[in-house]
């Protein structure tokens, strides 16, 4: 893997928004707009290495599941901060394992072998229209013949089909929250309702703040009944509010993607709960619940965050902090590994995974050691010739 400089398209930033990437502009600190895609510099991979990083994604995808039954084996669901309430619903949505979509895998990658992992965004992970879409056509105007690490969008295509084929009432619900304000929570939904189209499905794509509860069942702004839902909201939020209760309830004719159980792989406890099942493990940093355990440069992660939340990075006499709020569910302490820097940048690799199969890359810069809000999206390619 290497980074390169390249020539941006004169017009990529009215091409970018017409595929869909509104939330492209980022206010920095001191008022000056920054564009999240960033095409004045591109990733290049070789093949091998590409077939080796899918491999290592569906690997840790394995691993993760068979924690998530280990947890759910012992009972240890306290840790994971899930109240004893909704444990029993977390167990049946395991043992039934009603359909799952996507996740995101964030690993430290800077070229060498082994990748490890930072953190599994399984619940509602986004930036899924750039790697999906955005980069993809990049690629065609910019390197017809060369290839990329990306089947996402025949893949979600593909598991919705899946999904389909064991569904009654072939209509689909896409909810996302009309509170985030950037608009890339609508823009992710609205692309994952697209391929459930193309999948054949019938789809209401619809705010969650426009879902009701009539005593019985979940509906939606007509009245209608929400049979099948996605929803790009996390299930922490759900478990706390009203109607987080009867979303669990066996009784209700409702199934959740992502389903409960994916509580355990959005969790960072997960991270804690693989090193102690596979301690030394090539694509693993460790990590613990208790405590540091005196790791003189470790991250303290809260357990409960989408995309990671806050997080306080610790080594030696300084402390670095992302701005944020920390719960009081508690922390996941993870070994410091110092995201990767190229020309001034650090990078994280974002492995997609879609019904347990690798499915592609995103790639995101920061000039931070922890990637927030100002990070900036490059494309990629595979050094080789396209696939005939």
């Amino acid at each position: 893997m290497r980074r390169e400089r390249v020539t941006p398209r004169p017009d990529f930033d009215s091409v970018i928004r017409t595929q869909g990437l509104v939330y492209v502009d980022t206010e920095l600190p001191d008022g000056e707009i920054m564009s999240y895609w960033d095409e004045s510099a591109a990733y290049a991979f070789d093949l091998d290495e590409v077939l080796r990083l899918e491999e290592a994604t569906e690997e840790l995808h394995r691993m993760s599941v068979a924690a998530a039954e280990h947890v759910v084996a012992r009972g240890r669901y306290a840790e994971f901060g899930i109240p004893a309430w909704a444990a029993q619903a977390v167990a049946r949505s395991l043992h039934e394992r009603p359909p799952t979509l996507y996740g995101r895998f964030d690993l430290a990658y800077d070229g060498s072998w082994p990748p490890k992992l930072l953190e599994y965004n399984a619940d509602t992970p986004t930036a899924l229209v750039e790697a999906s879409i955005v980069q993809w056509y990049w690629l065609e105007e910019t390197r017809p013949d060369a290839d990329q690490w990306n089947s996402l969008h025949e893949r979600l295509v593909g598991a919705w089909a899946k999904i389909g084929a064991g569904l009654h009432d072939r209509r689909v619900h896409v909810c996302w929250s009309n509170e985030e304000e950037s608009g890339e929570d609508q823009i992710t939904a609205g692309y994952l309702a697209e391929t459930a189209r193309q999948a054949g499905l019938d789809v209401t794509l619809l705010p969650i703040q426009h879902v009701g509860w009539d005593g019985r069942r979940f509906v939606d702004a007509a009245d209608q009944p929400v049979t099948t839902c996605f929803k790009l909201y996390p299930w922490e939020w759900m478990l706390a509010e009203p109607y987080g209760r009867p979303a669990l309830d066996p009784g209700t004719p409702t199934t959740w993607i992502e389903p409960a159980w994916k509580l355990l792989l959005s969790n960072k406890a997960l991270l804690a709960v693989l090193w102690e099942l596979y301690p030394g493990h090539e694509y693993l940093l460790p990590a613990y619940l208790d405590s540091p355990r005196g790791m003189a440069e470790y991250v303290a992660k809260p357990l409960l965050g989408r995309e990671g939340g806050s997080v306080r990075i610790v080594t030696g006499d300084t402390e670095i902090s992302n701005p944020g709020i920390y719960g009081d569910e508690g922390f996941c302490y993870q070994e410091f590994r110092p995201l990767p820097q190229f020309d001034g940048g650090r990078m994280v690799l974002g492995s997609w995974i879609v019904d347990g199969e690798s499915a592609g890359v995103g790639i995101r810069e920061s000039e931070s050691l922890i990637t927030d809000g100002y990070a900036r999206f490059l494309p990629h390619y595979i050094d080789a010739p396209r696939a005939p």
